[in-house]
Formats: structure tokens, C-alpha cells, sequence
């Protein structure tokens, strides 16, 4: 054999080594390729389950907390437009009030008053139904803060009303605990 011959046939197995080299690596890397491909496919699908899982749980919980908001809402505006609706008669039922006093003051106007009386009593108590409550009479009572609101400041007649409520010129009003409209009284102070 001539060394040209030879020098062929040593690429050839050169060649032919390096194949066979590259061949063993596509192999061992397309069987390692294999194993996690089959394994990833049941894993992503795994993952992909919780997040879905995950994602409807969020979405669950947001829609009860929207439900649960709105339901509050929805509550909040009919108790101010009832607020605002009952704020809007509290005049009415001090006039009635003071058409009771002026009218009782005059035996004459028996009929009126008794129809007065009906009408007021009417008008209270369905505004009692709807939750207006009337405070109780102040006079008599240290002052509060929380419930009153004082007009003025007089000197007290006795010792003992110092402090305290002497005269009421305007009732206190309630929706439930809240209060609608402070009373309006006259407060004694020490000489």
C-alpha cells in the first residue's frame, strides 16, 4: 500500500471514529432527552392544574369580597337616603309638637287637637318603624357631648344644676345608634 493509500484509509477510520463518536453522543443525548420529556409533560400538566386551581380560588375570593362589598353598599345608601329621607321630617314633627302645646293652651280647639294628637302620633310612630328613635328628655341631666349640643349657658338657679341640662328647645334624634340630630338644650353654669 502507498502512503497516499495509507493516509485515505487513516482519515477513513478517522472519519469513521468521529461518527460513530458523534452518533454515541446524539444517542445518549436524545435517550437522556427522552426521559425528562416524558416526565416534563406530566409535571407541566401537574403545574398547570394548581395554577389553575390557584387562579380559580383567587377569583372565588375576589367575587365574594365584591358580593360581600356591594351587599354593604347597597346597604350604606338606603340607610343614608332613609337618614336623609327622616333628617328631612324632623321639622315637621316639631311643629306638630309645638301645634300641640299652642293648641292645648285653648279648650276651645278640643276637635283640632284631638286631630293634631292623631296625626302626630301617626306621623312618630311610622317614623319609628322606619328606626328614628327620639332621645329622651335631657332636662335635669349633665351635659353630653356625645348627645347634646348647647345653645346657651345660663346661670344656674340652684347649686345642684350647675353643669346640667335647665331647658331642651329642640329634641335629639337617633337611627339606631347613630345620632340624626344633636338636642338643642340650655345649660346652667355656676354664678
Amino acid at each position: 500500500m502507498s502512503e497516499k493509500e495509507q493516509h485515505n484509509e487513516e482519515e477513513l477510520n478517522q472519519e469513521n471514529t468521529g461518527n460513530a463518536a458523534e452518533e454515541a453522543q446524539q444517542v445518549e443525548s436524545e435517550s437522556t432527552e427522552k426521559q425528562p420529556v416524558e416526565a416534563d409533560p406530566v409535571e407541566k400538566l401537574k403545574d398547570e392544574v394548581q395554577d389553575l386551581k390557584d387562579q380559580n380560588l383567587r377569583l372565588y375570593a375576589e367575587f365574594e369580597n365584591f358580593r360581600k362589598r356591594t351587599a354593604k353598599e347597597r346597604l350604606q345608601m338606603m340607610d343614608s337616603a332613609n337618614k336623609d329621607t327622616l333628617t328631612a321630617l324632623l321639622p315637621v314633627l316639631d311643629d306638630f309638637d309645638r301645634a300641640l302645646k299652642n293648641t292645648e293652651a285653648t279648650p276651645e280647639n278640643e276637635a283640632v287637637l284631638e286631630g293634631l294628637k292623631l296625626i302626630q302620633h301617626k306621623l312618630s310612630e311610622t317614623l319609628k318603624n322606619k328606626g328614628l328613635i327620639a332621645m329622651e328628655s335631657a332636662i335635669g341631666k349633665a351635659f353630653d357631648v356625645e348627645e347634646m349640643e348647647a345653645i346657651t349657658q345660663i346661670p344656674a338657679p340652684s347649686p345642684e344644676l350647675a353643669g346640667k341640662v335647665i331647658d331642651e328647645v329642640e329634641k335629639g334624634y337617633k337611627i339606631g345608634a347613630q345620632v340624626v340630630r344633636y338636642a338643642k338644650v340650655v345649660v346652667g353654669k355656676e354664678a
